[in-house]
């Protein structure tokens, strides 16, 4: 045998590796070269907008695999719309909330076909490429919720087909261009939370069929140009936060007969509100936070109105009778003005309100003397008079006390129904009730949705209209559509999350198939739900399938042409070539086991030197000088921790980069399995939240592992009190979500899945931003593969290897490990993190001291004090999802995927504030590791038992320093 030697060492298990590349390699390779049907141009295009992407999750890792068009890329939409020419032209990129940064690139401009154009809700920096401008079938430009700067090329405005530009909640500054009164065909001008400047071009009256104008939140100046009242379609004008000073409302604006909303809050606007009694369709008056003075129009408003805003303001005079008429109205505020004499009763007296309306008056802070009419008020009826005259008067001192402001922020709308939601096992739960059917389990669609600028404040008169609307749109049964909840943002908008669910017809439940799938998240992505005045414009947040659904790709043409027909062909002589070559090692390896141990040493040496060979990307071989060199001969003082399987060092590498370093003890066994399964695992695993493997060292008879460093130490060092600032409720909840999202990309994204076998509160780092990151893949395993019949087995037969108080008790019993023992163990650390506690401690163990403590109805006296105040709800419902995570039977336990969402669930629940808090802190305290204050330990915090591995390692629960980097 031709076998070229290297004088090290190697375990022979690599041969299978290094078969299964060279496979995928010579696989890929035939499928590439052959069956193109997208032009070259655009595929070189979409391999430039990859490179110029930072994609930590994978999402678009499939983009070299292939033919874009044929192959399903993700986020890659094609049409044949030139038959004459035979190629599928990519006609939308859906790139919506893939964690994806880096920049935009130029080549954008190469597709001639593009209609929908969409990264938004992603982390994407740098400006908008003028070549976009390039791309006049262009339709939607949507680039929302990114972080792009600089300022609005001038080519966009070339674009004579867009409907609608969405670069809203970016830093984007400068002019509006003045292109973009060739916006011909735009109905929909989002530009709002930016940093624009200068004055709102008048030139954008020219544009006929404009509905949506949102400018708000921005640093527009100059004055208010009257012509924009000739918009002969507008519906909302929403220009709030910016500064107009000096201008005054054009009375043109009072003759805006189609105008549904009008919101200019804190504009720096002085002068007179104009009439408004020729706005027959306004629903939505917004002009607080200003300079105007005058008295109060006392023309009729629409009876459409909801909410008149005219707080601080310097306004004088009376209040109108002619606010008496208003059936819709929920909200008028006047505090802090200059009006003076009566208040009108019939205000609210002639108002007749359901049960679930409310009305809300706020006169504080003016010159009121008294109130006409009857002093009787309804119980859904809110009036403030604090801080005016009349509440000298005892008679009325009952309207003088606080008030309450604004409607709830939290709106729990779900629908009850008899049936019990315990029955369902994760992902199914049961739908809403229907004729056909009142109880049934069935796996949703779930859905985040926000209506942009609704013209209400209170969403509960409306909601069996939004509900009817949105299903009709959709093309679904109304109890199809559930809206599990919503919430009022900042703007102020409305975030819903929504479940759609299958349906029962003639006793048979209807699957929502791929088609179905498709269909709903092409009107979503598309805008092609037809669009309510009141509710205004909305936007999709995500869109996610439950466990029961594949996430379908978009089909991108029918047929198979000849040229796929034959990279198939080639492709099946590759594999098939591959597989004889594969049979032909595993007999080969079968035989030199048998033979002496110097020929084993031979073939173990050629197998070092094909490894040798191999570059994996982002990885690097490290050698042993240059590990000792960024530890500094491995001395003492860079040690930071120390496991089962040796030592970690703090490391510095020659071009500066902080690592943390892992050497194996001399003569691990152990640690060599180890050594090969996390080079094996996380040279292509990439997740924002799993730690990064930076290189490896196998040189000298040393085995090294280089890691991210992560500054912010372990999770149990944190829950142990060693750092000054402990974490606060929302941080834990932050940190919980995090390692969830890590483990649910191992078992799902990962290709094969991964089970970790290790999960633990020292395996959970936390980075200079408390961004928490899994570790330790030294007990890892691949999931099972398919069977030869096709079925895919439960569960992975192997040794019990972890450590004690996260065990799965099956896995345990049974040496059976199925991805619910990550579970388990993840359930574990959410006691953890709720107790402070360690999963053993004088003999108890966690899991079942919260369970007695919480079905004796105490379990707030476990909770950690260390972590302050924090909302009860939120708290209970993380117990409740952890004892589900640790029930001994797996299938009653929730699924990664499950986990993620009800987590998900519980960080929105939490007030604003406390998040707030969290994000103050990690930008006060960012990557410190400070000693902890005196006297802050808990008596919760009981340490007496520092768990050990089984037959395992810590990894780097050492590989963080314990005290502040020099």
């Amino acid at each position: 045998m031709l076998f070229p030697f290297g004088a090290s060492r190697l375990p022979c298990t690599k041969l299978w590796r290094i078969v299964i590349v060279v496979c995928l390699c010579l696989s890929s390779g035939l499928f590439g070269a052959n069956g193109q049907r997208t032009p070259q141009e655009e595929v070189n295009a979409l391999l430039s907008i990859k490179d110029s992407l930072t994609d930590p999750y994978g999402n678009i890792g499939n983009w070299n695999r292939g033919d874009p068009c044929t192959t399903n890329w993700t986020g890659v939409i094609c049409h044949n719309l030139t038959p004459s020419d035979g190629y599928l032209h990519v006609t939308e990129l859906l790139l919506l909330a893939r964690n994806l940064s880096g920049t935009l690139s130029p080549e954008l401009g190469r597709f001639s076909y593009m209609k929908i154009l969409d990264f938004m809700w992603n982390n994407i920096n740098g400006t908008i490429p003028k070549e976009i401008g390039n791309i006049t079938s262009l339709e939607l430009l949507l680039l929302s919720g990114n972080q792009l700067t600089g300022s609005l090329p001038e080519e966009l405005g070339y674009l004579s087909n867009l409907n609608r530009i969405q670069i809203d909640e970016n830093q984007i500054s400068g002019p509006i261009p003045a292109s973009f009164a060739n916006l011909s065909k735009a109905r929909h001008i989002h530009m709002n939370n930016n940093s624009l400047s200068g004055p709102i071009l008048p030139e954008l009256s020219q544009l006929p069929i404009l509905v949506h104008l949102l400018l708000d939140s921005n640093n527009l100046s100059g004055y208010l140009p009257p012509k924009l009242s000739e918009l002969p379609k507008l519906l909302i004008l929403q220009l709030d936060n910016n500064n107009f000073n000096g201008s005054t409302i054009p009375s043109s604006y009072g003759n805006m007969t189609s105008l549904l909303k009008l919101s200019l809050r804190n504009c720096s606007l002085h002068g007179e509100i104009p009439d408004w009694s020729n706005m027959p369709s306004v629903a939505y008056i917004d002009l607080s936070l200003n300079q105007l003075n005058g008295s109060i129009p006392t023309g009729a408003l629409s009876e459409n109105i909801t909410v008149v805003n005219l707080s601080n303001n310097n306004l004088n005079g009376s209040i109108p009778e002619s606010f008496s008429k208003l059936p819709r109205l929920q909200k008028l505020s006047l505090a802090n003005n200059l009006l003076d004499g009566s208040v009108p009763s019939s205000i609210w007296h002639n108002r007749i309100l359901k049960a679930s309306e409310r009305l809300i008056l706020d006169f504080t802070n003016n010159r009121l003397s008294d109130i006409s009419g009857s002093l009787l008020t309804p119980p859904n009826v809110t009036i403030g008079l604090q801080g005016n005259p009349l509440c000298s008067n005892r008679t009325l001192f009952q309207f003088c006390g606080p008030t309450e402001e604004d409607f709830s922020n939290s709106l729990n709308v779900t629908k009850l129904n008899d049936c019990s939601p315990q029955l369902c096992q994760p992902p199914y739960e049961y739908a809403p009730a229907s004729p056909a059917m009142p109880c049934f389990c069935a796996a949703p669609l779930y859905i985040g949705y926000r209506l942009k600028s609704p013209g209400f404040l209170d969403f509960f008169p409306y909601f069996n209209a939004f509900q009817e609307e949105l299903s009709s749109g959709l093309g679904l049964n109304m109890h199809q559509l559930d809206i599990n909840s919503a919430a009022w943002q900042k703007g102020p908008r409305l975030r819903m999350f929504l479940k759609i669910f299958p349906m029962y017809i003639n006793d048979s439940l209807q699957l929502i198939n791929e088609s179905e799938v498709l269909r709903i998240r092409d009107l979503f992505s598309g805008w092609k739900i037809k669009e309510n005045r009141v509710f205004g414009p909305f936007e999709l947040l995500n869109f996610t399938l439950a466990d029961a659904y594949q996430d379908f790709p978009p089909p991108a043409s029918s047929g198979i042409s000849k040229g796929a027909l034959a990279g198939i062909i080639l492709g099946t002589i590759a594999g098939s070539v591959t597989l004889s070559a594969l049979v032909s090692l595993l007999i080969l390896r079968r035989r030199i086991h048998k033979q002496h141990r110097h020929s084993r040493k031979r073939l173990c040496e050629y197998l070092k030197f094909l490894l040798s060979s191999i570059k994996i990307d982002g990885v690097k071989d490290f050698t042993y000088n240059e590990m000792a060199q960024a530890t500094n001969n491995f001395d003492s003082s860079s040690v930071v921790g120390e496991g089962g399987y040796g030592k970690v060092y703090r490391g510095i590498l020659a071009d500066g980069k902080v690592v943390a370093i892992k050497r194996a003890q001399e003569g691990s066994l152990q640690g060599e399995k180890e050594f090969l399964t996390e080079i094996e695992l996380l040279s292509r695993l990439h997740h924002r939240n799993l730690v990064s493997l930076t290189g490896y060292c196998d040189d000298e008879g040393e085995q090294m592992l280089a890691y991210e460093f992560v500054s912010n130490g372990t999770l149990r060092e944190n829950l142990s009190g060693k750092f000054k600032v402990p974490l606060n409720f929302a941080m834990r909840v932050r940190t919980a979500l995090d390692a969830a999202r890590g483990i649910l990309y191992l078992h799902t994204e990962a290709n094969p899945p991964i089970f970790h076998r290790d999960i633990k509160s020292s395996n959970i780092l936390l980075d200079s931003k408390y961004t928490a990151k899994v570790a330790d893949f030294g007990l890892s395993k691949l999931a099972p593969l398919p069977e030869i019949e096709g079925a895919v087995p439960g569960h992975i037969s192997t040794v019990v290897k972890g450590t004690p108080g996260y065990l799965d008790p099956e896995y345990f019993l049974t040496h059976k490990l199925t991805d619910k023992s990550d579970v388990y163990s993840l359930g574990v650390v959410f006691f953890e993190l709720l107790t402070g506690m360690h999963p053993i401690y004088h003999g108890k163990n966690i899991v079942r001291e919260v369970n007695i403590a919480y079905n004796s109805g105490i379990i707030f006296s476990v909770i950690d004090e260390r972590m302050g105040s924090y909302p009860c709800e939120c708290v209970e419902k993380l117990v409740i999802l952890a004892l589900k995570c640790c029930k001994d039977d797996p299938d009653e336990r929730p699924s990664m995927a499950g986990v993620v969402r009800e987590l998900e669930n519980i960080w929105m629940m939490m007030p604003e504030t406390d998040t707030k808090i969290t994000e103050e802190l990690v930008i006060s305290y960012p990557g410190k590791v400070v000693s902890p204050p005196p006297s802050s330990s808990s008596s919760l915090a009981i340490t007496s038992y520092a768990s050990e591995s089984v037959a395992g390692s810590d990894l780097i629960s050492g590989a963080i320093p314990s005290v502040a980097p020099r």
